[in-house]
């Protein structure tokens, strides 16, 4: 039986699932798939390997103080000082299919929130075309919403909608591990910058705002600060903490839904206001005609006297167009 829990990078191509893990349980060890190298913010999913590679490359190895089944429950205790108990809960999940959980202590009792997402259209918008940035791993899927997906590269954020042509808003998903890599490392900032560009957008993490100050690799003092730095510096921009992966996709949903609502509205008085005349800017020609029928002397070409401009200005709209029925007509 193998002594140590080892974690090696997994040679399948195109997989999800990056690293494999050898539990040290019967003859020749319990070989599993997961997407994360500790389950620190979450439970990590796991799904059964068919074997372990003849030349791994391996990322950790470390020994054992105790590997015990219970049940649908394996109970791993590693020989260090820090994440060293662990657990791999076995169960059936929707249709029957067998699921792997991979879970601590801290995040097993990670509270769950006791609410129900609701299905009802983002702001009316009866099937809302979510572009998702061809970069993005681990992408949401929005089948519990009433929208479509399609992959896009795009500039700034992991997730947009357009309106006629252009990128309305978009939004920045986070891990709580990808935040706290982002703030620290200072490219938040850019992230931000990007972001800021567009009318509308966000920064969405899958977590909640007290899990800053849990973590035990960096000083949370550290990340509370360089977030509210960031936040100050880029106000137009909300970094929104929606305590759990399903909340955050749901408050993206209705966020973008709402962002392409305001955009047409936006788009429609807009067009509304250049059709009114008095929003039109008048010609040099109206302005030389005003002005000859006041008794001011104006030249046929080159610029009109800044006290003329001022005079004409001062005009209301139906002065101007008194006047101008009052111009003789020629021919």
């Amino acid at each position: 039986m193998p002594d140590d829990f080892v974690i090696a990078r997994n040679p399948e191509e195109g997989t999800t699932l990056p690293y494999l893990l050898r539990i040290p349980l019967g003859d020749e060890g319990v070989v599993l798939k997961t997407r994360e190298l500790w389950p620190r913010t979450g439970k990590a999913y796991c799904h059964r390997a068919v074997g372990w590679p003849r030349a791994p490359d391996v990322v950790e190895q470390v020994p054992v103080r105790s590997c015990v089944q219970r049940g649908a429950a394996i109970d791993l205790v590693l020989d260090r000082g820090r994440e060293n108990r662990s657990q791999f809960v076995m169960t059936r999940i929707k249709g029957g299919r067998e699921a792997i959980f991979w879970q601590t202590a801290r995040t097993a009792k990670q509270a769950r929130p006791a609410v129900s997402i609701p299905t009802a259209r983002g702001s009316g918008v009866e099937e809302l075309e979510i572009l998702v940035d061809t970069r993005e791993r681990y992408a949401w899927k929005f089948d519990q919403q009433q929208a479509t997906t399609t992959p896009r590269a795009l500039a700034a954020g992991d997730y947009a909608v357009g309106v006629d042509g252009d990128i309305a808003a978009a939004v920045e998903r986070k891990s709580l591990p990808d935040l706290v890599a982002t703030l620290t490392s200072g490219k938040m900032r850019y992230v931000l910058a990007d972001l800021a560009a567009l009318p509308s957008a966000a920064v969405v993490v899958e977590d909640r705002y007290s899990s800053i100050f849990k973590l035990d690799r960096v000083r949370p003092a550290v990340v509370a600060d360089a977030l509210g730095e960031c936040q100050a510096r880029f106000p137009q921009v909300p970094i929104v903490f929606c305590e759990t992966r399903a909340l955050a996709q749901e408050w993206t949903y209705r966020f973008l839904a709402a962002a392409v609502v305001h955009r047409r509205e936006i788009a429609h008085v807009e067009s509304g206001v250049h059709a009114l005349p008095s929003a039109s800017a008048s010609s040099l020609a109206e302005v030389r005609t005003w002005a000859r029928i006041h008794g001011l002397t104006v030249a046929d070409r080159g610029r009109i006297g800044r006290d003329v401009l001022d005079a004409f200005a001062r005009r209301n709209a139906q002065d101007r167009v008194d006047a101008l029925r009052r111009l003789p007509r020629s021919g």
